[in-house]
C-alpha cells in the first residue's frame, strides 16, 4: 500500500517533528532549535539537534538526518509506509491511498504467513526433532521465538492439507514452492527439516530456509525458489531483525548462513546477517547501504570462502562502502565461536579485520614462497594488479608498506604498477570515495523518461533495450531503482522507491515527479525520448569535433578533412531529426 504525494505533503504540514521527537528522545530547547541524546548512536554529550523551523533533524555525531518520517522511520524500525501510517493514526490525519500498478501480492504474503505459523506451533507445541536439533545447537527459546524458527514433519503432506483447507489454490502453493506436484500428485517440500522463515525489511514473509536434520537428508539446505515476492538477490537473511542495530553500531557484519546470524545475535553481536547461500549482489548491498557504509564480511577461512570475500568487497567497495574481511580462527564457524570465546571474543577478531587492500594484497601473497625469488616477482605482479586499482593516496600509502614488507624498491613496484590499468582507468566505481565527481543534474529527456516510467512500468523493459537513452550516473541510479522495485515486487511503488534512494537522488526524484508532466499519448513520449536522446549524442559529436577545429592551426590535412566531412553529415543528420520530430 502507498500513499499520494499530496496527502504525504498534507501529512508534513500538519505535524511538528519536535513533538514527534520529543516522544521518544527527551529535548531541551538550544537557541532556536532543540537538543538531545541522538538515539541511533551511543553518545554521552547532546549532538542530536531537531530545527522546529526547518522541521528536520540532525546528528553531528554519526549524520542522521531528515524529516519526521525519517525519524519514525529509523527509531521504530519501519519502511516509509509504516512510519507514515503509525504519524497518521497518532495524530487522526486521512491519508490517500496510490492506485497501484499490476498485480495485487498480498495473496502471496498471506501464503507464506500462514505457513511460517504452521511451522511454528509444530515446532512450539509437541516435541519434535527440529526442536530437539536446536535445543542441541544451544539456541535460548527466546531467540527461537525472536527469528520465528519452525519445524516441518516428516509427513508428505502436513502442510499442503492446512493450507488448502484455508482455501489457498493449489497452483500457488506449488509456484511458492511451499508444494511440488508430480502426475498429479501434490506433496510437500518441505520434510523432516528445521525451517528459518526469511522476511523482508517490510515485515513479510517471503520465503523458507529449511535445514536436514537427518544427515542422510540431501540437500544439507533447501531454500524457496525464485517466486514474485522472493529475489534472493534482492534480501539479506535476519536484516529485518539486525537493521537498527547495524545503524547504532555504524557497521553490519555479513555472514554466510542462518545459523551464524543467530548464533551471533544470541550471543549479544545484533549488527548482522546473511546473504542466503548465494553470492553477494549489488542489489544487496545497495539494501545494506541504506543503514550502513561499513561491512565486515566474515566468511569461511577455505578457498571457497576466500573466494567469496573477495567477490563481496569488490561489489561492497564499487557500491561506496567500506570494507573489512574477517576469517574466524581454528576452523570454527561463528556460531562455534561466539559461544566458546564470548561477545568481546568475537569483536576482537572483528577489531582486527583486514580493510580491502590489505586482505587483497594479503591474498595476493597466498601459496608463494617469498624466500624464492621467481615466487617473489609473481607475487609482486599480482600484487601490482590490486595497487593498480586504488586511488592515488591509497596507492601511494600501499606502496610504501609492500615495497617495506617485502623488501623491494619503491621505484620498482611504481614501474610495475605502471605496467598494470593507471588508477584513473581502473575500471571500479569504487572509488566512488569521498572525493566524487561535481554533482549532475538530470537531462530533460532523463527526466520525461522517469516520469514516464511512474506512469507505466512496461516501458522499463523497453529501457534495457536503449541504455544509452540514461546519460547521467543519478538518471541510472533512479531507472534501476526503479527497474529493481518492479523485479522485486512485481509493480511499482513510487515511495518505496523514494524509501530506496539516496537524499540526493531522492530529491531529483521527487522534484521530477512534482514539476515534470508526462501528458498524452505514452508511445510517443517515448519516442520522443528515444528521437531527443539521439539528437543529444549528436550534438555532443558535434561540439567535440568543433572543438578540434578551435584548437588546428589549419583545415587542409586529411584527417581534418575527415573530420569536416563527419560534421556535415552530423548537422544534416540533426536536422533529418528534428524534422522527424516535428512530423510525429
Amino acid at each position: 500500500m502507498s500513499f499520494t504525494a499530496r496527502s504525504i505533503s498534507n501529512l508534513k504540514e500538519q505535524v511538528n517533528i519536535v513533538d514527534i521527537v520529543s516522544r521518544a528522545v527527551p529535548l531541551k530547547r538550544a537557541g532556536s532549535n532543540y537538543k538531545g541524546v541522538c538515539p541511533f548512536h551511543s553518545e554521552k554529550t547532546p549532538s542530536f539537534v531537531v530545527s522546529e523551523q526547518k522541521q528536520i533533524f540532525t546528528c553531528f555525531g554519526c549524520g542522521a538526518s531528515g524529516d519526521a518520517i525519517e525519524f519514525v522511520k529509523r527509531f521504530y524500525n519501519l519502511d516509509f509506509n509504516e512510519a507514515v501510517e503509525k504519524i497518521a493514526g497518532e495524530y487522526g490525519i486521512e491519508l490517500e491511498k496510490r492506485s497501484g500498478y499490476g498485480e495485487d501480492l498480498d495473496i502471496y504474503y498471506k501464503i507464506n504467513q500462514e505457513a511460517a505459523r504452521f511451522f511454528y506451533r509444530a515446532f512450539t507445541e509437541r516435541a519434535n526433532k527440529g526442536y530437539a536439533y536446536m535445543k542441541k545447537r544451544e539456541i535460548r527459546p527466546e531467540i527461537l521465538k525472536k527469528f520465528g524458527i519452525g519445524y516441518a514433519d516428516e509427513k508428505w503432506d502436513s502442510l499442503y492439507t492446512y493450507l488448502t483447507g484455508k482455501g489457498f489454490d493449489k497452483k500457488l502453493l506449488v509456484e511458492l514452492g511451499l508444494v511440488s506436484e508430480n502426475n498429479g500428485r501434490c506433496y510437500d517440500k518441505f520434510r523432516n527439516r528445521v525451517m528459518f522463515p526469511i522476511i523482508n525489511t517490510s515485515g513479510k514473509v517471503i520465503g523458507f530456509g529449511g535445514r536436514a536434520i537427518d544427515p542422510n537428508d540431501n540437500p544439507k539446505y533447501l531454500n524457496s525458489p525464485e517466486s514474485k515476492v522472493f529475489r534472493k538477490k534482492n534480501n539479506l537473511y535476519g536484516l529485518n531483525l539486525t537493521r537498527s542495530d547495524a545503524s547504532k553500531e555504524g557497521f553490519i557484519i555479513l555472514v554466510e548462513g542462518y545459523m551464524d546470524t543467530i548464533g551471533l545475535y544470541q550471543g549479544g553481536v545484533t549488527n548482522v546477517a546473511a546473504s542466503l547461500g548465494t553470492a553477494l549482489t549489488e542489489n544487496q548491498a545497495r539494501l545494506i547501504k541504506r543503514y550502513t557504509k561499513d561491512v565486515v564480511l566474515s566468511y569461511d577461512a577455505d578457498n571457497a570462502g576466500r573466494s567469496a570475500a573477495l567477490r563481496g568487497m569488490d561489489i561492497l567497495r564499487d557500491e561506496g562502502c567500506r570494507v573489512r574481511v574477517m576469517h574466524v580462527t581454528n576452523g570454527k564457524d561463528p556460531d562455534e565461536y561466539i559461544k566458546k570465546e564470548g561477545r568481546k571474543g568475537f569483536l576482537q577478531l572483528v577489531e582486527n579485520a583486514l580493510p580491502y587492500a590489505d586482505y587483497k594484497i594479503e591474498n595476493a601473497k597466498q601459496g608463494y614462497d617469498l624466500t624464492k625469488e621467481e615466487d617473489k616477482i609473481a607475487c609482486l605482479k599480482k600484487i601490482a594488479e590490486v595497487l593498480s586499482t586504488l586511488g592515488p593516496v591509497e596507492q601511494d600509502i600501499y606502496i610504501r608498506k609492500v615495497a617495506r614488507d617485502i623488501d623491494v624498491s619503491e621505484s620498482a613496484l611504481r614501474m610495475e604498477i605502471g605496467g598494470q590499468s593507471a588508477p584513473a582507468e581502473a575500471p571500479r566505481r569504487a572509488a566512488r570515495t569521498e572525493e566524487q565527481a561535481p554533482e549532475e543534474e538530470l537531462s530533460s529527456v532523463e527526466k520525461d523518461l522517469i516520469r514516464l516510467l511512474t506512469r507505466n512500468e512496461s516501458y522499463v523493459e523497453e529501457l534495457d533495450w536503449h541504455p544509452e537513452v540514461l546519460t547521467t550516473d543519478i538518471g541510472r541510479r533512479i531507472a534501476d531503482t526503479i527497474s529493481e522495485d518492479v523485479a522485486e515486487h512485481g509493480s511499482l511503488d513510487i515511495n518505496r522507491v523514494e524509501d530506496v534512494l539516496d537524499d540526493r537522488d531522492r530529491a531529483a526524484f521527487v522534484q521530477v515527479l512534482e514539476t515534470i508532466p508526462a501528458v498524452g499519448d505514452e508511445q510517443k513520449i517515448w519516442d520522443d525520448c528515444l528521437n531527443r536522446s539521439q539528437i543529444e549524442a549528436l550534438r555532443a559529436e558535434e561540439q567535440r569535433i568543433l572543438n578540434i577545429f578551435s584548437l588546428a592551426e589549419d583545415g587542409g590535412g586529411e584527417e581534418q578533412q575527415e573530420l569536416l566531412r563527419r560534421l556535415m553529415q552530423i548537422q544534416e543528420d540533426i536536422e533529418k531529426m528534428k524534422r522527424e520530430r516535428m512530423r510525429v
